[in-house]
Order: structure tokens, then C-alpha cells, then sequence
């Protein structure tokens, strides 16, 4: 398992507090420029978003927020992260310095130059599936073998347990960013996160960045036999 491992009660609090600290260390390097942090969906993803936004240190007028990934379902729907990310949102979806979800119309190539025009991001923020998937890198998918050049892919399930046609953001996409934060909560993970911890090749597995914290919750961490823990 790449990265700091944390076995901790509260994973959306010990995230937030991560993002302040990479808001508050990076200010004198992005002078003028907004944080950018790219968000996931899922449950995970919603609960540790919805304890950043309780912070009283990120300043929301100061963030860019980016997607991992998105399903190509309508924005109205319950399963479009565009939408329940903006629901979390509410007011402050104003005051952000900017917002800019994936759409599956535009495509992939379209959130690639964006993301190519904005350089770097400050902070990734990644969920674990129970069959070892994250952002929208599925096991045995086209998105495993894509090279360095390509920052964002369609993607699809070929299990067909996810359902859906997605983009999301590579490996190299990901690596836009110096921090990547894994957020897994739930007894459900408890075996996955057992399997990459023992080496198992599995699509999160293979994330690398210059940092990168796995955040996992008691239940989910159980198997680990006392590794992390804190």
C-alpha cells in the first residue's frame, strides 16, 4: 500500500483538517492562484466534503474545485457527482473561486485541456470501491493501460457492477496533484483494504503521488492488525 497509512474513528474530520493544512502551507506559493482541489463522489466523498465545509480555515472564495470523475448519467440525477456535490455546496457554490465539473457531452478531451491550462492541483481526494477501484479506474478497464499523456479518459466497468459510462481522471491525472487522500469508511472495505495492504495489484493500488494518505476508518481498517492505527 503506497502512501502514510492512518487508522483513525473520524476519516471526514481527519480530511478536512489535512485540506486546511494544505491550504494554510501552500497560500505563499499560489500567491494570487486558488487552491485547487479536486472532489469525489460517493459517500465517502460527501461526508469529507461536508466536514471541509463546516472549516473555518479553507476560505471557499479561494477554491477552485475540480472533478475526479463523473458518470455520463442527466444532471438532475441522484448519480451525477456534479449534482450532489453542488447540493453539499448550497450558498457557498457562489463564492467558490471556481467550479468545474466533467461533463460526458463535452468529453474527455475537454477536461483534459482544462486541466492542462490550470497546471497543477493542490489536492486530490479518492474513495475505495469493495473491488478495489478509485476515481473511476475500474479492475480489467481501459483506464489501467492508458499512458502519461492523457489526463482524463472515458471509462467502463466491464464487470458491469458499476453501471454507467464515466470519465475520469488517469494517473497521471491524479498525480497533478502533491497530496492524494484516500477516504474509506465502512466494514464493507474491510477486505479490499486487507488485499492492497498485502500487495495485491488492484486500481488503487497503483495511485503514486509526492504524497499520498490513505485515511481509513476503524471497520474498515480491521483487518490490518494494528497497522496505523492512532
Amino acid at each position: 500500500m503506497n502512501g502514510e497509512i492512518r487508522i483513525i474513528d473520524d476519516v471526514p474530520a481527519a480530511y478536512a483538517a489535512l485540506i486546511e493544512e494544505a491550504f494554510v502551507k501552500s497560500a505563499p506559493a499560489r500567491g494570487q492562484r486558488p487552491f485547487r482541489l479536486a472532489a469525489s463522489g460517493g459517500n465517502s466523498g460527501a461526508a469529507s466534503f461536508r466536514a471541509l465545509m463546516n472549516s473555518s480555515v479553507v476560505d471557499f472564495a479561494e477554491v477552485d474545485l475540480y472533478f475526479v470523475d463523473e458518470r455520463c448519467v442527466d444532471l438532475s440525477s441522484d448519480d451525477s457527482n456534479q449534482h450532489a456535490i453542488a447540493e453539499l455546496l448550497g450558498d457557498k457554490l457562489r463564492t467558490l473561486a471556481g467550479f468545474h465539473p466533467m461533463s460526458c457531452e463535452d468529453g474527455a478531451e475537454a477536461y483534459d485541456e482544462l486541466l492542462r491550462k490550470a497546471g497543477t492541483l493542490d489536492a486530490v481526494q479518492l474513495g475505495l470501491g469493495p473491488d478495489g477501484h478509485t476515481a473511476s479506474i475500474f479492475p480489467g478497464s481501459s483506464a489501467l493501460d492508458v499512458d502519461d499523456s492523457r489526463l482524463v479518459v472515458q471509462n467502463v466497468d466491464p464487470s458491469g457492477t458499476n453501471v454507467h459510462d464515466r470519465l475520469t481522471l488517469t494517473y497521471a491525472g491524479i498525480r497533478l496533484a502533491p497530496l492524494v487522500i484516500f477516504t474509506v469508511i465502512g466494514a464493507a472495505r474491510a477486505d479490499v483494504v486487507a488485499k492492497i495492504a498485502a500487495g495485491e495489484d488492484l486500481p488503487a493500488s497503483r495511485v503514486v503521488a509526492d504524497r499520498v494518505i490513505w485515511l481509513i476508518e476503524t471497520d474498515a481498517g480491521s483487518l490490518l492488525n494494528g497497522v496505523g492505527h492512532e
